[in-house]
């Protein structure tokens, strides 16, 4: 291969893993949950900074996928993927290196690639003008109003559960859980309808909750770790 062609390649190569940007692979979705109906707050308000770090960001190769919250992924809206804040989380992106900010809302989990903070769209990449260099140095605020019903105690810490079944009708939910010492039921609202999950503890360390989840597998209850959102 010529040296310019080799060259090329390589540039082209780099190009594609700086906008895919560690975030989990998605797959289409025939019936994706609505965006969320959230208004963004003025753009003079002052929320809580909460951290600073590499921000990145995703685009074309994940357009049309499920996000982690059910949603179908429009690289042009203005949205963002973390580990730890809960869905619907109203971030204000502030990039520190040349001062532009922008505003977007949590429905993504990731980034996956380490040192990194937060995953932008496209768009919202666009607008603060990190989408040549692929990466900047930013400082998260997150807007006043946007936790006030999230369970969320430690914004950096990302906590865990084990779900052991998903019921459409309440009684099966709570017959399952009172076989289960410890567990608890919640309600759930899908876009389509309502469902009443059973769920063993919360654990800060992922790997206590995979213990628990192969102790209650031994029991008979079969289960998976799943992340709590909010």
């Amino acid at each position: 291969m010529p040296r310019k062609l080799s060259y090329l390649y390589i540039f082209f190569a780099a190009s594609l893993l700086i906008s895919s940007c560690g975030t989990l692979s998605r797959t289409p979705s025939k019936n994706p949950k609505e965006p969320s109906e959230i208004d963004f707050p003025d753009a003079d308000r002052i929320g809580q900074k909460i951290e600073e770090g590499v921000a990145s960001w995703y685009g074309p190769k994940f357009h049309g996928k499920l996000t982690a919250n059910g949603e179908q992924y429009d690289m042009h809206q203005y949205t963002a993927a973390h580990r730890t804040l809960p869905f619907d989380t109203i971030v204000n992106v502030k990039n520190l290196d040349n001062g532009k900010e922008v505003q977007v809302r949590i429905n993504d989990r990731g980034p996956f690639a380490k040192n990194r903070i937060i995953d932008l769209s496209k768009k919202a990449a666009s607008e603060i003008d990190m989408i040549g260099n692929g990466t900047a140095n930013v400082a998260l605020f997150v807007m006043e109003g946007s936790l006030e019903n999230s369970r969320t105690t430690d914004l950096k810490v990302a906590t865990y559960t084990v779900q052991l079944g998903s019921f459409q009708e309440k009684n099966k939910a709570f017959e399952q859980s009172r076989k289960i010492t410890g567990s608890r039921v919640e309600t759930v609202e899908l876009s389509s309808q309502k469902v009443y999950r059973v769920f063993y503890g919360t654990f800060v360390k992922k790997e206590d909750a995979k213990e628990k989840m192969r102790e209650l597998a031994r029991q008979g209850y079969r289960g998976y770790v799943k992340q709590i959102q909010n």
